[in-house]
């Protein structure tokens, strides 16, 4: 993470290469970042792009002692959707669902070298708003749902997009809504998207559909039924 009030002192490996007149060519290849002493990324495991404190890289390369970064826990500091994932207790394709469908977090991202942050409080006010997976997982038949209705297509949509084989329950346990919520987004969307294919190509029957857009066989049934009921809804009267 971007520890509060350093963002300018965020560097990528380019940044260090260019700082010691080396090609980032050379740099990369030698990976002269990972030399023995020198100071960890405080990009999280895993981040598409590495990135350093220019604190910490400027003492190492001077010979002092790498100083330490100041304690995490900061509202300001910048998570990236690992981090912010993290700290939700999810996968970060469901952080990536949550934030675009939250106006309240995506307005706030901050993109530092390429790589969208989001500040700790933004995150914590999102988890405050949203009730863990405990509460998400085993909801009663007829409670209510916990996202707003405003929001379930597109929050749905964003899980179906990353796993076309999502179930019912991976619905729930994510977004804590109820069962006839998950199954009914599910089934809508699903149909929706076969209807676009068909649509899109006139020879492809719905079952072929269902298969290319990834959905598996116990899902096609009522997929397909859904197409036909969409289809039927916007035929001329």
């Amino acid at each position: 993470m971007i520890r509060a009030g350093r963002r300018d002192l965020v560097r990528t490996r380019q940044d260090l290469a260019r700082e010691i007149g080396m090609s980032f060519e050379t740099y990369r290849n030698q990976k002269l970042y990972t030399a023995a002493g020198h100071p960890a990324p405080i990009s999280s495991a895993g981040g598409r792009v590495l990135l350093w404190d220019a604190e910490q890289t400027e003492a190492f390369r001077s010979g002092c002692p790498v100083p330490a970064l100041p304690p995490a826990g900061d509202g300001e500091d910048l998570l990236d959707r690992n981090e912010a994932a993290a700290e939700l207790g999810v996968e970060p394709r469901s952080w990536d669902s949550y934030q675009r469908a939250d106006s309240a977090v995506s307005a706030q991202s901050v993109v530092v070298a390429g790589v969208e942050h989001w500040p700790r409080r933004v995150v914590a006010a999102f988890m405050r708003r949203r009730p863990g997976k405990q509460a998400a997982t085993g909801r009663p038949v007829g409670s209510g749902d916990v996202v707003p209705r405003g929001e379930v297509s597109s929050l749905v949509g964003s899980l179906l997009e990353a796993d076309p084989a999502v179930t019912t329950a991976q619905v729930i346990a994510e977004l804590g809504v109820a069962y006839s919520t998950a199954q009914k987004a599910l089934a809508r969307l699903r149909g929706a998207r076969i209807t676009e294919m068909l649509n899109a190509d006139s020879g492809l029957s719905a079952d072929h559909a269902a298969a290319q857009l990834g959905y598996p066989p116990a899902a096609r049934r009522g997929a397909i039924a859904e197409a036909r009921r969409q289809a039927e809804g916007s035929s001329p009267g």
